[in-house]
């Protein structure tokens, strides 16, 4: 292949234009296996879910090694999220792909896992984590609250807390921790060091996942970043400023510090219609301008139905504390995990600088550099603009040390849900994501 040189924008004709090549090129024959293992983290079980996408013969990238691709999806969804990019990458590149799944958010009572009902109930009771096939999360758990301290972006937000001493309050304590043992042990059983090298991506909330793991795997050898969140600490940085949106249809950017987010550990946002509402008012307003507000009937039935067809997914949170790197609530779920195994202060202290890792890169004597990075942005994504990457998310990568390759290339269509079709691009941006990616992989951009 040739030597791979990211652009900074692919138009929207050109986006069109791959993705069709990409459509049209044959499927090859894969095999799906979904993998259900359990592993031992903190004194308890865990449960974790991967669906393997797995060609005859996998392709190689330039470093001579198979291409392993391990998706992570994002918001409250599973693997099941990410299919299309999966099955993309597998069929018309012939890479191996993972597709994982947050601790508890497998449904594991039903093959399809596909969720039951609503998030909440007539009774006001809400839909909780199974991070363990046969252990249920029981009402008298938790404590439902309506929070609306953030509701000019997401209108009234139901929360589920957990209450102390309960399976509940156990789990929300100490699912960070096992994912990341999840997540290693997932890339060992189907992608072995020495055979495949791996390229990383988590949608929106997966990203920072995807790179709290980037250098504890030493096989990663790269971040495919699209619509994918930085570490912790750089997008709290980035949600600290209004304005990510930056210039759209007329409305100028305000640059106001904004208070951080203050999530407890053992908080459960449920999620509802309203989060589809607050991001397909911004894209009806890239893609239609203001016009879009006088057809707000018609866009909210588009979120109902959307909702309809979305609420086996999951559907709920509880990885704002990495995210939004939220250090005391890191600190707390460490502190109240160590009580519970009665940790003596030596390994109480060890295991809350653990977690109030998860948001930065590791440095220090022996710590992996973080690999190259290349982001993809969609024209109309909510969260994701050309302005805060310039200004805040790149300055932020250079900062490391080592500083990673770093570059940033923003397409002219899609939107933060990247596989929504869109007109002349059935499955979104997703075909020429993946070509894009595939070219970078076997052009040696991630070759250090």
């Amino acid at each position: 292949m040739a030597a791979f040189q990211p652009v900074k924008e692919l138009s929207r004709d050109e986006v069109i234009a791959r993705s069709n090549a990409v459509l049209a090129m044959p499927d090859q024959p894969i095999t799906e296996t979904e993998d259900i293992f359990r592993i031992e983290a903190l004194g308890l079980e865990w449960d974790m879910g991967v669906t393997v996408y797995e060609p005859k013969e996998v392709a190689r990238g330039a470093d001579g090694k198979k291409i392993g691709i391990f998706v992570l999806h994002g918001g409250s969804g599973d693997y099941k999220s990410m299919v299309d990019i999966c099955r993309t990458f597998a069929k018309k590149f012939s890479c191996k792909v993972m597709g994982m799944t947050f601790p508890g958010r497998l449904y594991l009572d039903d093959t399809s896992r596909d969720w039951p009902k609503d998030t909440i109930n007539s009774d006001g009771t809400v839909r909780t984590p199974m991070w363990k096939k046969g252990e249920y999360i029981t009402p008298d758990q938790y404590e439902v609250k309506r929070d609306t301290s953030m509701r000019f972006r997401y209108g009234t937000r139901t929360v589920a807390h957990a209450k102390p001493g309960t399976t509940f309050w156990n789990r929300m304590a100490g699912w960070p921790y096992a994912f990341e043992m999840g997540m290693k042990d997932a890339m060992r059983r189907h992608f072995p060091e020495g055979e495949f090298s791996i390229y990383v991506t988590g949608h929106s909330t997966g990203g920072p996942m995807v790179f709290m793991i980037c250098q504890r795997v030493p096989n990663i050898a790269g971040v495919i970043a699209v619509e994918n969140s930085p570490f912790g600490y750089i997008q709290e940085e980035q949600h600290s400023w209004s304005g990510a949106l930056g210039k759209v249809a007329g409305f100028e950017r305000v640059t106001t510090k904004k208070a951080l987010r203050t999530d407890p550990f053992y908080e459960l946002y449920i999620r509802t219609w309203r989060d589809r509402a607050r991001y397909a008012g911004p894209e009806a307003l890239g893609q239609e301008g203001p016009n879009a507000l006088m057809r707000l009937p018609w866009l909210m039935e588009e979120i109902f139905d959307w909702w309809d067809k979305t609420k086996a997914r999951p559907q709920f949170k509880a990885e704002y504390v990495i995210t939004h790197n939220i250090q005391s609530s890191l600190e707390a779920a460490a502190r109240a995990t160590a009580e519970r195994l009665k940790l003596d202060a030596a390994e109480t202290e060890k295991l809350v600088q653990h977690y109030k890792g998860f948001p930065y890169p590791q440095k220090g004597p022996g710590a992996k550099p973080v690999p190259p990075i290349l982001f993809v942005l969609a024209k109309d994504s909510r969260d994701h603009s050309p302005e805060v990457y310039e200004e805040i998310v790149v300055p932020m990568f250079k900062q490391i040390n080592p500083a990673p390759k770093v570059n940033v290339t923003r397409f002219g269509a899609g939107v933060h849900t990247y596989h929504k079709a869109e007109e002349g691009l059935p499955l979104g941006i997703v075909p020429t994501v993946a070509d894009y990616y595939f070219k970078a992989i076997t052009g040696g951009y991630f070759v250090v």
